[in-house]
């Protein structure tokens, strides 16, 4: 359940701020099918990819726990 709504977070704010699948995981420096399975919520998001992800996208980890709790 967690790594459902990790990825549902993730992918939110990644398509909000403009970036593909693809873009993201270069730019946090993971595979694409990585980052797929975590925006699926079939693998959760380890501590140092959450911190790499919300500094690329320039949201605070924070941000990203708020917005599911909003949702």
């Amino acid at each position: 359940m967690e790594a459902e709504l990790w990825g549902r977070r993730i992918r939110a704010f990644r398509k909000l701020k403009g970036f593909t699948q693809a873009e993201l995981a270069k730019s946090i420096d993971v595979s694409l099918s990585v980052l797929g399975e975590i925006e699926r919520g079939n693998r959760m998001p380890t501590e140092a990819i959450i911190q790499r992800i919300s500094e690329t996208l320039g949201v605070s980890v924070d941000e990203m726990l708020e917005f599911n709790k909003e949702s």
